[in-house]
């Protein structure tokens, strides 16, 4: 713009400054037309798109890293997540795999209970054991029924070995048992092989019976099967209660005394079985005479 008193702009001036202005006007002019026609732009763009690739890659390398972080971390936390759930259904899966192992023994030792009066006539009760003293001057154990529920001193006590022992005290709830071992306890016996009688003394130890007083020319052998005889009706017969471990003479040397091992599981047992003998519900003496005819009808009496 010309303001009053400024000297007027030469020829030249302007025109410089125009003629660079249609030289870029004609020169995009030109390449306009020939991008248009042979599309040479077209093909520069993609070889520089070719080289700022890296630059491309480089720019968005945090944004990927950042989204592989945090898939990593979700991928983790789920892993966790479900080894913790395995672990849990793996915890719950043994836990209940050892409890049908211990239904399963329950079982078998239930069904070698209930097998052992096969072929006898007897009544048995299945009782558990809550307590159980093995002091040596004292071998007890502890039912968990009394009076109440039928049991009574004398009966025998078995379990799926052999004999255990008998109950010597009854109350409402709860009865107490002596084992075969205690010092003061004695069971009569036989000799399974040879039939000999004699007696089997508790020692105390829970792995060993004392049977005193054996005639040198009996016949008895180490290994031999001690079975209860009988003898005394307190004990059913044929009922196992050990075998026979040593042999050696007493003090006197005119007798032998045997030592047996226990047939009973004196320190595992968890249930045992209250044995007596049946009371026969036959008639006895003679049958009773047959009720008389009735007389026929029309005769007199």
């Amino acid at each position: 713009m010309a303001y009053p008193g400024s000297p007027a702009a030469r020829l030249s001036e302007s025109a410089g400054g125009t003629l660079p202005l249609l030289a870029y006007l004609a020169l995009a002019t030109l390449l306009m037309v020939g991008d248009h026609r042979g599309g040479f732009a077209n093909q520069a763009r993609q070889k520089l798109s070719v080289l700022a690739e890296p630059v491309w890659w480089l720019a968005d390398a945090p944004g990927r890293l950042i989204e592989a972080g945090r898939e990593l971390t979700s991928s983790r936390g789920s892993l966790l997540a479900e080894n913790e759930q395995l672990r849990r259904e793996l915890q719950v899966n043994a836990s209940r795999l050892h409890r049908m192992a211990a239904v399963a023994e329950e079982n078998q030792r239930l069904r070698e209970l209930l097998g052992g009066t096969r072929g006898y006539r007897l009544t048995a009760q299945l009782v558990g054991i809550i307590d159980i003293d093995l002091d040596p001057t004292r071998q007890r154990i502890v039912l968990d029924a009394g009076a109440n529920d039928g049991v009574r001193v004398g009966q025998a006590m078995i379990d799926a070995g052999g004999v255990l022992g008998q109950v010597v005290e009854v109350t409402p709830r709860r009865a107490t048992a002596l084992l075969v071992t205690d010092p003061e306890h004695a069971v009569p016996v036989q000799v399974a092989r040879s039939g000999l009688r004699t007696i089997a003394f508790g020692t105390g130890r829970s792995d060993q019976l004392r049977l005193p007083n054996i005639p040198q020319s009996a016949d008895i052998r180490v290994g031999d099967q001690l079975v209860t005889s009988g003898i005394g009706g307190r004990f059913p017969a044929g009922f196992p209660v050990g075998v026979v471990q040593a042999l050696e003479p007493d003090d006197t040397r005119l007798f032998v005394v045997a030592q047996a091992r226990p047939a009973a599981f004196i320190d595992r047992s968890l249930e045992v079985l209250l044995v007596s003998n049946a009371v026969d519900e036959a008639d006895v003496g003679p049958p009773a005479p047959p009720p008389p005819a009735a007389p026929p009808e029309g005769a007199t009496p």
